[in-house]
């Protein structure tokens, strides 16, 4: 049977200092559609994740927003434009909107960050769902808790009464502001352990920084999502190997995983470009 696939590329190079940025998109509306419900939204955090991409460039962040969904056990992670894809899909299959309605929702927001975090799914587990290029990833491990120093400093964030926490966590020294105010041991990315929500996080060097800006408690029956249908399983090791394969030449990648796909980039000044070595600052060290 002929399947359709529908690929849309962004490259963004700037021509005053050498950074270029890629981010190829396979969107498959069936995979989206098949998420099950694994818990029950108790509430949302909305944070604003800040990164530098290449080292070299520390002035030049790449920022987006990311939603956390805290369910009565586990934990989902990602960014806020699948979040609000989801939320749209979810209100098109309610109507029963066709199929043509629903591929351009799913095309109508779009974000950097790729990946589902869950956390304490299965049991004792953190899940990674990820798409590099064509690649459709999963990757499951131990759900290793950060081990926290509490310090005595506190401050106000968001009307919340917060306190400091560091910890030396995937290869990176953390410092946090957690608040006893929310009691769930949760937080962006896969930093938890404390006894209160993280609303501030960042590594010492200023690499990641997690800053809340909103949370909602839930109104209305939510749920959080799971799929991983046609997701290749991989451990963490070859997790980063696939990282580091794209980085290295996303095209060349491309081709590789899906030779029968042809596909064109070309710079803001129409001129046909092969990007390689694209800067990469993984948020995990080890």
């Amino acid at each position: 049977m002929k399947r359709d696939i529908f690929i849309w590329v962004f490259l963004a190079v700037s021509v005053f200092y050498s950074f270029s940025q890629l981010n190829i998109r396979v969107l498959d509306l069936s995979e989206v559609l098949k998420k099950e419900p694994i818990d029950q939204t108790q509430f949302t955090v909305q944070y604003e994740m800040s990164w530098i991409s290449n080292k070299e460039k520390p002035d030049r962040r790449t920022t987006e927003t990311m939603m956390l969904k805290v369910g009565q056990k586990s934990s989902q992670f990602y960014s806020y434009a699948k979040f609000l894809t989801d939320s749209i899909l979810e209100a098109d299959k309610a109507a029963g909107a066709p199929q043509e309605v629903m591929m351009e929702h799913l095309n109508q927001f779009t974000g950097q960050a790729n990946y589902e975090i869950y956390k304490n799914y299965p049991a004792g587990k953190v899940t990674t769902i990820d798409q590099v290029s064509i690649s459709k990833l999963k990757c499951e491990e131990k759900n290793d808790m950060p081990v926290w120093e509490i310090g005595e400093d506190t401050q106000t964030i968001l009307s919340y009464s917060a306190r400091k926490a560091t910890c030396h966590f995937k290869g990176r020294d953390y410092e946090a502001w957690y608040t006893e105010e929310i009691p769930r041991s949760e937080g962006p990315w896969k930093l938890q352990g404390l006894p209160g929500l993280i609303l501030k996080a960042q590594d010492i060097h200023e690499e990641y920084i997690f800053t809340c800006t909103g949370i909602e408690k839930m109104q209305r029956e939510d749920f959080i999502m799971y799929g991983d249908k046609n997701c290749e399983p991989v451990s963490r090791k070859e997790y980063d190997k696939v990282y580091e394969r794209f980085m290295a030449d996303p095209i060349g990648y491309l081709k590789q995983m899906a030779p029968n796909v042809n596909v064109t980039i070309h710079n803001q000044n129409g001129e046909a470009a092969t990007p390689r070595n694209i800067p990469y600052n993984p948020i995990e060290l080890n």
